[in-house]
């Protein structure tokens, strides 16, 4: 049932293997054998025309791009091919023999992906996708200010603010929203503020003492804590929350179909569309955008809990979605 919440917290344990795939002007496409046999790293040697004049040989006339994955998993191929596809266009500009000269801009997927592209000393630009805001959070607090500049990420969890757009589609009229937080997600308080009941959660604590204290909210919003939503806890807070005729917005698909009432999600390619619009505006203006949550993304209910908690879902709820704009290849 907890499967999805159980490859979430597993997520950042898993080790690194990487092979590459690389990209000429003419799209071919060069497969190392060598490298494949150690893992899955992909990168593109192309850049955007024009964006950057170099005042001599050895600056930077531009921008290629490389895919860093952790694993040659199904999945982390579909999201890395989709990925590449949607990358190409974008860097396609330069010749290749100008490639040494231009900066590299790491596109790392997965939390491994990102601490392995965080630790090199490199002048280049990282962006982070598919690892929730708290492991960014957690990476990016080691590093120094300056390094930081250099990198941005596509979070994997739902934006708050359309979760509470979604919650106003189920219900219609003005419900109470809790949200527990604990000293992982703790940097989130500024963006619940005025959303959300926030309650604090130590994890000496046990976790039907804080939902009590939730007991006369009506929505529990919850948000990828480790701290809170593990294996251990999470069906107390499902069961919990739906003898309290509580519902729980979750943080995923999987969450839901182990009982929450409902979520936004981002689909590979919606993620994927939004790693494109950032590296696009980055090569375009030189200016890297800052951190975000998803803006492309679709909602999954729950039609039974729905049911159970007397939540009349009309279609304006189920089709509650934000799709990217089709793309001119």
């Amino acid at each position: 049932m907890f499967a999805g919440l159980r490859r979430w917290v597993a997520n950042a344990r898993c080790r690194p293997t990487v092979f590459r795939r690389r990209g000429d002007d003419g799209g071919r496409v060069v497969l190392s054998a060598i490298a494949l046999a150690i893992g899955l790293t992909l990168s593109g040697t192309a850049g955007a025309a024009g964006v950057v004049s170099p005042a001599s040989s050895g600056n930077p006339t531009g921008f290629r791009f490389e895919i860093v994955t952790a694993d040659d998993s199904g999945v982390t191929r579909r999201i890395a091919d989709d990925l590449y596809k949607q990358l190409v266009p974008i860097f396609g500009g330069f010749r290749t023999e100008l490639a040494q000269h231009r900066r590299m801009v790491y596109v790392a997927i997965g939390p491994v992906a990102l601490r392995n592209v965080a630790a090199r000393k490199c002048d280049c630009v990282v962006i982070a996708a598919f690892t929730s805001s708290q492991v960014w959070r957690s990476v990016t607090e080691e590093l120094q200010p300056a390094r930081v500049l250099s990198m941005t990420a596509i979070y994997a969890e739902p934006a708050p603010v359309d979760q509470l757009r979604l919650i106003e589609l189920l219900y219609k009229r003005p419900v109470r929203v809790a949200a527990i937080v604990s000293s992982n997600t703790g940097f989130l308080k500024p963006t619940l503020q005025g959303i959300a009941e926030i309650e604090h959660y130590d994890p000496s604590e046990d976790i039907n003492v804080v939902l009590n204290r939730i007991g006369k909210t009506e929505v529990l919003l919850a948000m990828p804590d480790r701290s809170v939503y593990n294996t251990e806890n999470v069906r107390n807070i499902l069961l919990s929350t739906y003898r309290h005729n509580q519902a729980v917005i979750g943080f995923s698909a999987d969450m839901v179909m182990a009982g929450a009432l409902a979520t936004t999600y981002s689909t590979i390619e919606q993620i994927n569309a939004q790693v494109a619009d950032v590296a696009n505006e980055f090569v375009v203006t030189g200016e890297l955008a800052p951190p975000q949550f998803p803006r492309y993304f679709s909602t999954v209910i729950n039609e039974g809990v729905a049911r159970s908690l007397d939540v009349a879902v009309d279609d304006a709820a189920r089709n509650f979605t934000r799709r990217p704009p089709v793309r001119r290849q």
